[in-house]
This record gives C-alpha cells, sequence and structure tokens, in this order.
C-alpha cells in the first residue's frame, strides 16, 4: 500500500466513531514535503513491520535498512517497496549506517542485546531513536541510554505503544485526575502464551547468509547454534530478556503508568522452565512477578509462555484495584470500569481496525496503533508535540522487569532504592545490574 492510500483508506482517519486522531498533520509545514528520513535496525520480523508503518506517514520515509541477515534484508525491501517510491539502501554494519549524515532518526528493532548499545551509538552520532521494548538488556544499559539522550540532547522514544493509545489516554485521566475508582493500592497483568520447545542446538557452521559476528555485536563471542537465529535467543540469558520484557513490559508499563510509581521497594519471582525443561530454553516460562512501592502500592504479573489458558477471557491485559471498584483492560485499547459489586459502570470498546488479525505475530493490535506511537515520534522531532514514552519513562518499566529477572537468578527476595531502583544489601544481586561486552564494543566509552 502507497503512502497515499494509507492516508485515504482509514488507517489514519474514521477508524470507529469517537476515534479521535491526534498529531497527525497533513498539510502546512508539516506536509508529506518535509520529509524525515530514517533508517531500520534489525527488519526480519518487528522492525519489518515498523518499517513499512512508518513509510506510510506522511512527511516520512525508509531511507536506510540496517541487518546482518540476507533473508531478512530482502524481506524488509519487500515490506517497504510497497509502502514509498525510494529503495532503501542496505548497510549491514550499523557503525557504517550511522556515519552517514542523511538520516534523521533510527529505529531499533534488533534483538534484544542490542537495543541500548544501538541507541547509544545513534544519539552519540546525532540521531533520535525508536527503540523497540526492551530499552535495554540490563539496568546499566538502561541507566546510560538515559544519560545519552541527556548528553547528546536526542529524543529515544521506547515501543510501548500503549502510552499513544486514544482510549488508554483516556482511561488514565479518569483514574488519576477524576479518581473514577478512587485510590488505586494494587494492579494485576498478565501474558499466557503456547510456545513449544526449541530443542537442543547443534554447534554448526554459520550459514553463508548470516553475519554471525555482527549479530552478536557488543555481546561476548559465543558459538554459533542452529536453534537461536531468529527468534529463540529470546529464552537465551546471554541475548535474551525473557518473557518479562518480551511482553510483560507493556502491562507493567501500563500499570506503572496509571498507579504514578516509578521504582519499588521491595521485588519477589518465583518460577522456572517448566513446561518443556530439557532443551535450550534458560528463562523462565512460567513467572509470577510481584513489585512492592511507596504509598501502599503493589504490583503483580503473571506470565505462562507456554501454557494458552487464558486469565480473566483474556491471553493478556491487567486489572487495577481501587476503593470504588475496579479498571479492566483485556489487551488492547479498550476498559471497564467496574463498582466494588462488580457491575459495569462503563465501557469503552477499541475502534473497529480494518487492519488488526491476532494471527499478525508482530503486531496483533494491527497497524493504526502502531503508526499512532510512530507519528507521535516523528512530531515530537519535528517539535510539534511530546513524546508519550520517552526514555525515562521506558526505563522504568524496562527496570521492573529486569529486576524481575534478577530475583528469579538469585532466588532472593530484592530489597530496592524508591530513588532509582537499585539493589540494596545484595552484592550477588546487584553484580547483574550491568554485563561485560565484546572488546571494542562497550556503550559506555560514549556516555563518559
Amino acid at each position: 500500500m502507497k503512502r497515499r492510500d494509507f492516508i485515504k483508506t482509514g488507517t489514519l482517519a474514521g477508524l470507529g466513531a469517537g476515534l479521535t486522531i491526534l498529531d497527525f498533520p497533513v498539510f502546512g509545514k508539516n506536509a508529506p514535503g518535509n520529509k524525515l528520513v530514517l533508517g531500520v535496525m534489525g527488519v526480519n520480523s518487528r522492525g519489518n513491520w515498523l518499517a513499512q508503518v512508518a513509510a506510510k506517514l506522511p512527511g516520512a520515509e525508509i531511507g536506510y535498512i540496517c541487518d546482518v541477515e540476507d533473508g531478512a534484508i530482502e524481506k524488509g525491501l519487500k515490506a517497504v517497496a510497497g509502502a514509498q517510491e525510494r529503495k532503501p539502501q542496505v548497510i549491514k554494519d550499523i557503525r557504517r549506517l550511522l556515519e552517514r549524515r542523511d538520516f534523521d532518526a533510527l529505529i531499533i528493532a534488533a534483538p534484544d542485546h542490542w537495543h541500548a548499545p544501538a541507541a547509544i551509538m545513534a544519539a552519540a552520532a546525532g540521531k533520535h531513536v525508536y527503540v523497540e521494548k526492551p530499552c535495554a538488556h540490563n539496568p546499566h544499559e538502561g541507566e546510560m541510554l538515559v544519560a545519552a539522550a541527556k548528553k547528546y540532547n536526542r529524543l529515544v522514544q521506547m515501543g510501548n505503544q500503549r502510552r499513544s493509545w486514544p482510549n488508554l489516554q483516556q482511561a488514565v485521566k479518569e483514574v488519576k485526575e477524576e479518581g473514577i475508582i478512587g485510590k488505586v493500592h494494587y494492579g494485576r497483568g498478565w501474558y499466557v502464551n503456547d510456545r513449544k520447545p526449541i530443542g537442543t542446538g547443534k554447534q554448526v557452521p554459520v550459514p553463508g547468509t548470516l553475519d554471525w559476528d555482527l549479530w552478536q555485536g557488543p555481546a561476548p563471542r559465543q558459538s554459533y547454534l542452529d536453534n537461536i537465529v531468529h527468534y529463540n535467543w529470546h529464552w537465551r540469558w546471554h541475548w535474551g530478556t525473557s518473557e518479562t520484557c518480551n511482553n510483560a513490559t507493556h502491562e507493567l508499563d501500563c500499570l506503572r503508568w496509571f498507579m504514578d510509581v516509578d521504582f519499588p521497594t521491595k521485588v519477589t519471582s518465583a518460577g522456572g522452565r517448566y513446561a518443556y525443561p530439557k532443551d535450550d530454553w534458560e528463562t523462565p516460562d512460567t513467572q509470577t512477578l510481584n513489585f512492592e512501592f511507596e504509598g501502599g502500592k503493589a504490583i503483580a504479573w503473571e506470565g505462562r509462555s507456554c501454557d494458552p489458558f487464558t486469565l480473566e477471557g483474556s491471553g493478556r491485559g491487567f486489572t487495577l484495584f481501587g476503593e470504588n471498584g475496579s479498571l479492566y483492560n483485556s489487551g488492547g485499547d479498550s476498559y471497564k470500569i467496574l463498582d466494588n459489586k462488580n457491575k459495569v459502570v462503563k465501557e469503552v470498546k477499541q475502534a473497529a481496525n480494518p487492519n488488526q488479525s491476532v494471527t499478525n505475530t508482530v503486531s496483533p493490535a494491527g497497524e493504526f496503533y502502531d503508526a499512532i506511537h510512530l507519528n507521535n515520534f516523528l512530531e515530537s522531532i519535528r517539535g510539534n508535540t511530546t513524546l508519550h514514552s520517552e526514555i525515562n519513562t521506558g526505563y522504568r518499566s524496562t527496570l521492573l522487569c529486569l529486576l524481575g529477572n534478577i530475583a528469579q537468578r538469585t532466588g532472593r527476595i530484592l530489597h530496592t532504592d524508591p530513588k532509582n531502583g537499585h539493589i540494596l544489601h545484595d552484592r550477588e544481586a546487584m553484580a547483574m545490574w550491568g554485563r561485560t561486552y565484546e572488546k571494542g564494543w562497550d556503550p559506555g566509552r560514549l556516555v563518559g
């Protein structure tokens, strides 16, 4: 679909009664002729989708694709070809791409171990950054990314798209400003899936289509296994961040947003690799996290990667519990308000979305809901609005997931500083605050 068709068909206009589309200028100084050129790093799956969506936005063009695998590059070029006239240039090495001065911002959807290092490198190169969740592989990276955004005066937005969804923005106002359910003391989120075992990887020669050294980038080198690329790296601690950062980031971000909390005082985790314990999957497939905050507030999250039984009728979502009732979200841009007798007193439904599909694994909510978050990023670069999820916000939500993983790996309760989330009185746990890097790749050299 071309950009002009994207604007006309309703993906950016008229997606349902009552849905207000914000910050989508088409005329004047922000008309499509006032172009922002973007690079996209990682286009096999999620990045492929984001490139396609961004290319359709008014005044945006994908100028560069950066990936280290030939098949992914081919997919990325094909996706963008249907959205814009210009064919992007391919540069496999992110270091070489960031030497170019003819693009404005970098979209990062590479594996998790790349997110913060690439974002820091991009900020240092003068680029604005849209980085997919999680914004960091470990807490220290998140802190460095926040510092880099400030040092280089760059806009950095994390891809927790719900911050841009109109109905959830309305719900936050009702909860925080209007007190529709009274003081909120507890929030609960969940995510379930039906993931299958990943088997035991065999050490084989690296395929000729893949630059394994560049794929690993900042991560210390390991031998190539045949069950890591493209997706199963998620479940290996060396590169991935578990189902928590893969999916809990969204619900925990919403709960933190609605409940107006930042850093916890206490973190606990229980779970493990229970469903298929004899494969290479290292991170938990079953996990419950609990966080306590100052002011008498607590958050819990339950994840089951390999057990699809739903909670409260939905595979993902969150519930807020207040003194006068509760708010229920089933994962999309909708919500219900219930009183203390469990009677529904208000229901707001997600607008009909012609591009939504539950089978779309890279964007189950549909094209519109990614487009509005990306467009908020672009309009912030133009100076017309502010970021809905600037990196300080994104990092604090990511940190909850990362602290949960540290609690899980140490098997201990973490007591944390409510001022910055740092782990208190536990040297072993605090040793997991950062990581070692392959020689020459430490992003700390760019932050100082």
